[in-house]
């Protein structure tokens, strides 16, 4: 979506989903690229959108579910640099991005449908793997806080 001044820019704001069951198993995502990058639920929030709308907009894009009103906000946000790879997607001198985490428990697996445009492949794995298996830090802590209940280990 074009920037409110008409710019071709995405907003440098962000938001990442962590999907995961009562029984602790995560669900992460293998994007298309780079190669073998697996994270939650992510993506940008559109210009005038709020973080919660934009959660659960990629939740349904991404994954095809619907929260069911189990949607959860977590402390923060979080501020970090942009990768250089991915820089070139935001106005010019723009190096930041700030995102928001949420989670949302499901009882048992849901069926998953995959956004073939974004995503290759999917698992379910207990926490701790999915952890170990996400590509960035903020995930790896949101995965921690939902899936492993704040164990810090």
């Amino acid at each position: 979506m074009a920037a409110p001044s008409g710019g071709p820019w995405k907003r440098p704001e962000s938001v990442l989903v962590v999907v995961y069951t009562v029984a602790g198993r995560v669900l992460m995502l293998r994007r298309r690229a780079p190669a073998d990058f697996w994270q939650s639920v992510t993506g940008s929030l559109e210009w005038g959108e709020t973080p919660a709308a934009a959660a659960l907009r990629e939740l349904r894009e991404e994954t095809g579910l619907d929260a069911q009103g189990r949607l959860r906000a977590h402390p923060g946000p979080v501020r970090f640099p942009i990768l250089p790879a991915w820089r070139a997607r935001y106005a010019p001198g723009v190096r930041y991005n700030v995102e928001h985490a949420f989670s949302v428990e499901y009882p048992m697996t849901p069926t998953i449908r995959l956004d073939a445009r974004e995503h290759v492949a999917y698992r379910w794995l207990p926490w701790r793997e999915a952890r170990e298996l996400a590509a960035s830090w903020t995930d790896r802590a949101a995965i921690t806080r939902s899936a492993g209940g704040g164990a810090g280990d």
